[in-house]
């Protein structure tokens, strides 16, 4: 079983949101997808993301645009950074994402795609009906849906459930429960725990 904790307001979450699912479907694995808000991982535990964004070393940012467009042209992906509303509020996306359950997939790889790709506002209802359409989701269902207490419990569970087991951002991604991994560019290490776990069980 592989965890994979996200949140699309991440470019590197989008990267490697499209990068491990070929990976599990390789090696047969399963993804158990959970929706997070970073947002609240880090005014809880990782406040120095704050700081770097507000006191950025050049040479480091540059060096970052330059990082993520080679990853963006590897995986396939249009990935514009920075879009132009930065960060943004996703928690309507997100708990769209887990008010769809095991229909979440399309939905978030299109949230994905409308933010990084299209530099489309996800906060925003109008953009997120859009979306609804695209995937073949009622969007008066949806806006209901993602208005139940029970749905902001959940996206408040995992945010918390993810924290206590360890991560500080997004995507958080668990092998077998406690083999915590962060960031697209773990997945060479993912691969290579897949591929002694296979060997293991032979």
């Amino acid at each position: 079983m592989i965890e994979f904790f996200f949140d699309c307001s991440s470019p590197w979450t989008y990267l490697a949101f499209h990068n491990i699912q070929p990976l599990a479907k390789e090696f047969g694995v399963e993804i158990s997808w959970r929706p997070i808000l970073v947002g609240g991982i880090f005014n809880t535990v990782n406040p120095s993301v704050y700081a770097q964004r507000d006191t950025p070393v050049p040479l480091k940012a540059r060096y970052m645009k330059k990082d993520l467009a080679d990853w963006a042209r590897i995986a396939g992906l249009a990935i514009k950074m920075p879009p132009s509303v930065f960060p943004v509020n996703s928690v309507k996306a997100m708990r769209g994402c887990i008010f769809l359950g095991k229909d979440m997939v399309p939905f978030a790889r299109a949230v994905f795609a409308a933010y990084w790709g299209d530099d489309k506002d996800i906060s925003k209802d109008e953009v997120l009906a859009e979306i609804c359409k695209g995937v073949g989701v009622d969007p008066p269902t949806f806006f209901a849906g993602i208005g139940e207490q029970a749905i902001k419990d959940q996206l408040k569970a995992n945010t918390d459930e993810v924290m206590a087991r360890g991560g500080f951002g997004s995507p958080t991604i668990f092998l077998d429960k406690t083999d915590m991994y962060f960031g697209n560019d773990r997945l060479p290490l993912i691969r290579e725990a897949l591929l002694r776990r296979k060997a293991s069980a032979a």
